[in-house]
């Protein structure tokens, strides 16, 4: 039986409403006056609107014994739809739910051969652990493979992924997280394990135990040293039976393109494409930039760090400014330069011209919801190693949904400008003068990574000032602060 769906984006997604677009990159000269010619530019993009109709199978939602599933992601989305809670979306998202529907059916099947209950005891639970396994090593691949879905900028990938964990239900061992934040923890595990004969063994165990279904979002390996060891990690966490859902933006074979000993790689892609069935989302809109963005903080020129501070002094009130430090990771703390009321202020080149890492920016958000960042500036050849820095900042603080006040030296695809990929540069068209074209290039990056990265960062940077995020963002702090409120009542 097949029966027509009328098919709408799912608007939680984005967790706003869908608007005209917008820019409220300000550009600033002795006053702070709009930009006019780059607010015109980007008006001209307005909302597409996207009607779809597709006949879905009912496979994809048959349980056992013919039974219609009443829950997934899919049947969660249709009732959204019925409840009038959802807009119009693209069939690509649809094709991607049903993939997800596919997935937790079979998973509802095979629960308990999966062994997703926490609190189910089977007999080989009490030897499930890394150090039986030591003991009497054993085989236990799990009869369902995951999901890797990889497609353009704002297209839905983690909302998608984060709708089919949502339903999921609450006793199964699962876990989600970003994927910097997965490999922080699982070299603060190595360093646990120091002395074992083999810790990715010992570690791929603790994890397998806590979650068999593990979903990583943002999936992109840039790292040489995350890139040697995935290869050990995962094959022993698909031996312990775990179960992966992926989100990227590159598809398996592009992973850790022209990377460090990338041979030593390859074979993780092998195992990946064999565990899991890979999608791409085909969608080419970037349902990011169809937010309005006319209250955001991202200031264009230069000299505007007395601008900059004003605005952090009306975010932190009355509050007293004072250098603050954080706990990072393994004892490592942060400091920063000027904190008060949730709020960092730091200047670009303390951040991202320093060796700091993902660990750093997660431990700082821990602590603090809003940065100050003064003095973004144009990225190319000399700052490339700055670039991705920059690009793990705005990542991590996308997961956590933080807000950003900054001034920049360009809007967010200006900044990026002469970081490219090796097509895109392939692609330049040749200078008519050899001379100009020395000077034009003579800071062009060329750099596969940091191209296909340099996308999300733009499209983030852009909904992160947008009037949607930044009242979502209000919303949360006040529900916050009403908790530790009555919290604090109560004790």
């Amino acid at each position: 039986m097949r029966a027509a769906r009328s098919l709408r984006y799912l608007r939680s997604a984005l967790r706003y409403p869908v608007h005209n677009y917008s820019t409220s990159f300000v550009k600033c000269r002795s006053t702070c006056a709009p930009a006019s010619a780059y607010n015109a530019q980007l008006s001209t993009i307005l909302r597409p609107v996207f009607m779809a109709s597709r006949v879905l199978s009912t496979d994809s939602t048959k349980v056992v014994g013919g039974d219609v599933s009443k829950a997934g992601p899919l049947v969660e989305y249709e009732r959204r739809i019925a409840a009038g809670d959802l807009v119009d979306g693209d069939a690509c998202q649809v094709g991607t739910l049903g993939k997800l529907q596919r997935l937790y059916d079979e998973l509802v099947v095979s629960a308990d051969d999966c062994q997703l209950d926490r609190y189910a005891t089977p007999e080989k639970t009490v030897r499930s652990g890394w150090f039986w396994y030591r003991l009497m090593p054993q085989s236990s691949y799990s009869p369902v493979k995951g999901l890797y879905l990889y497609g353009g900028v704002g297209t839905g990938k983690t909302m998608l992924m984060d709708l089919f964990f949502d339903q999921l239900p609450s006793n199964w061992r699962k876990r989600r997280i970003h994927f910097h934040d997965f490999m922080l923890n699982v070299h603060s595990h190595l360093q646990k394990h120091k002395g074992v004969s083999d810790p990715l063994e010992v570690v791929a165990g603790e994890i397998s135990d806590e979650a068999i279904l593990l979903c990583l979002d943002e999936f992109m390996v840039t790292d040489v040293a995350d890139a040697l060891i995935l290869n050990r990690l995962f094959r022993h966490l698909f031996s312990n039976g775990v179960i992966l859902v992926a989100t990227s933006n590159r598809a398996p074979d592009n992973l850790y393109e022209g990377g460090l000993q990338r041979d030593l790689f390859l074979p993780f892609i092998s195992t990946l494409k064999e565990r899991c069935v890979v999608h791409e989302i085909g969608s080419s809109t970037d349902y990011r930039k169809l937010t309005s963005a006319e209250q955001g903080f991202y200031f264009i020129g230069k000299d505007l760090s007395s601008l900059l501070q004003q605005k952090f002094k009306q975010l932190i009130g009355e509050q007293d400014i004072a250098q603050q430090e954080v706990e990072v990771v393994m004892g490592r703390t942060l400091k920063v330069p000027m904190g008060a009321n949730g709020c960092a202020y730091f200047p670009f080149d303390e951040l991202c011209d320093k060796p700091l890492g993902a660990a750093d920016y997660f431990g700082l958000f821990k602590s603090f919801h809003t940065l100050a960042l003064e003095g973004i500036p144009k990225f190319g050849l000399h700052n490339r190693t700055a670039a991705y820095r920059f690009v793990t900042l705005v990542d991590v603080m996308y997961e956590n949904r933080a807000r950003l006040l900054c001034t920049a030296e360009g809007s967010p695809q200006e900044l990026f400008k002469n970081i490219v990929t090796i097509s895109d540069a392939k692609h330049t068209a040749p200078r008519t003068s050899s001379r100009s074209r020395r000077s034009d290039d003579s800071d062009l990056c060329v750099d596969n990574e940091l191209g296909f990265a340099k996308d999300r960062t733009i499209s983030r940077l852009t909904e992160m000032n947008s009037k949607e995020y930044l009242e979502q963002h209000a919303e949360e702090r006040q529900l916050s602060q009403e908790v530790t409120n009555r919290d604090a009542m109560e004790v």
